[in-house]
């Protein structure tokens, strides 16, 4: 389960650092995990005994290797996440079955990476794009934090509808005119 025991109380570690030899130090307001002089972990210490205290992003890369998992996971429970993630899970489920839990696991690990406010801000403009997938929430992020604007290639998601777009003529655009008396024909 990734955890390190303290003072009676269980704290998680990233999934990575299972099995491996950390050392816990324990401050009044904190607790934090160390391996080779690498903080990997830290956590607001609790006084309670036989406590659980875990952080979401901790689990996520086992989750990615078990999707199924995602409803039971205890480290997920009570975490609360902005509107948009959820309406985000529905679609790619609805869209992908289980491929669309592992979708959305990835989407979540963009959180080890990146801010709250900006992956949040990339899933809410994915969702107003119709553009339902990791890899284009993951764009739209790095041009939000690029400042740069989003270029979606659609063509290599041949499951989201395609735009048909016509070629526009020099008539139509005479028909934009606000005097019908100047319009040739």
């Amino acid at each position: 389960m990734s955890l390190v025991r303290y003072r009676t109380n269980d704290y998680s570690v990233p999934t990575e650092w299972g099995h491996r030899e950390v050392m816990v130090k324990g401050f009044v307001e904190e607790v934090v995990i160390v391996s080779a002089s690498q903080v990997i972990a830290r956590h607001a210490r609790s006084y309670e005994r036989e406590d659980l205290i875990f952080d979401p992003l901790h689990c996520l890369a086992l989750l990615e290797q078990k999707p199924n998992a995602l409803d039971q996971a205890k480290p997920l429970a009570g975490w609360e996440l902005p509107a948009g993630f959820a309406e985000l899970r529905r679609l790619m489920e609805a869209r992908l079955q289980k491929k669309g839990k592992r979708e959305y696991i990835q989407t979540l690990r963009l959180l080890e990476t990146f801010a709250l406010f900006d992956v949040a801000a990339a899933v809410d403009d994915a969702l107003r794009l119709g553009t339902i997938s990791f890899d284009a929430v993951k764009h739209l992020l790095l041009g939000r934090i690029e400042r740069r604007p989003p270029q979606l290639d659609l063509e290599n998601y041949p499951h989201l509808p395609l735009a048909n777009v016509a070629t526009t003529q020099a008539s139509d655009y005479l028909a934009l005119r606000s005097d019908p008396a100047q319009v040739r024909t």
